[in-house]
């Protein structure tokens, strides 16, 4: 049935497959970054359910929050995730702050403010943008300035 020439003739006609190369390595990991360049987006540094913090929190990477913290959070240049069910008696500056939970204290973020369904900031807000989603409780003041994610302050 099959002619021992038709197989070779196939393959004649076939050009060779050129060589597979190694995929590169990506040098701009949370590990080793690049001197210049925005670090990767990867998963948020994470303070548990479980955990309650009293005192202050600065740091260099996205955090989410899920526990409890009364201190100061200084987070410039990142982000802030506040869980549902977490519990902030905080003043925070960073570039951007979601609130799922609860927030006592005043938020200062460089990019924006989301107040999801849930969430409930008692404070006053300063920031580029805003957003509070229906169901969402504020009592505060807000300042809304365009300018400030030019602003290297925060």
């Amino acid at each position: 049935m099959w002619n021992k020439q038709q197989p070779q003739t196939e393959s004649a006609s076939t050009p060779s497959a050129p060589p597979v190369k190694p995929a590169a390595v990506a040098l701009n990991t949370p590990s080793m970054p690049v001197l210049g360049s925005t670090p990767a987006k990867g998963p948020a540094a994470r303070i548990g359910s479980g955990l309650q913090i009293k005192g202050q929190i600065a740091g260099t990477e996205d955090l989410q929050i899920d526990g409890k913290v009364d201190g100061p959070i200084s987070l410039r240049g990142h982000a802030l995730t506040v869980g549902a069910g977490a519990q902030l008696n905080s003043e925070i500056h960073a570039r951007e702050v979601i609130v799922y939970g609860k927030v006592v204290g005043n938020v200062h973020a460089r990019d924006r403010v989301d107040v999801k369904g849930d969430g409930s900031v008692v404070g006053d807000i300063s920031t580029a943008r805003i957003s509070i989603e229906d169901g969402a409780q504020f009592k505060g003041r807000i300042e809304i300035d365009p300018t400030k994610p030019n602003n290297a302050a925060n």
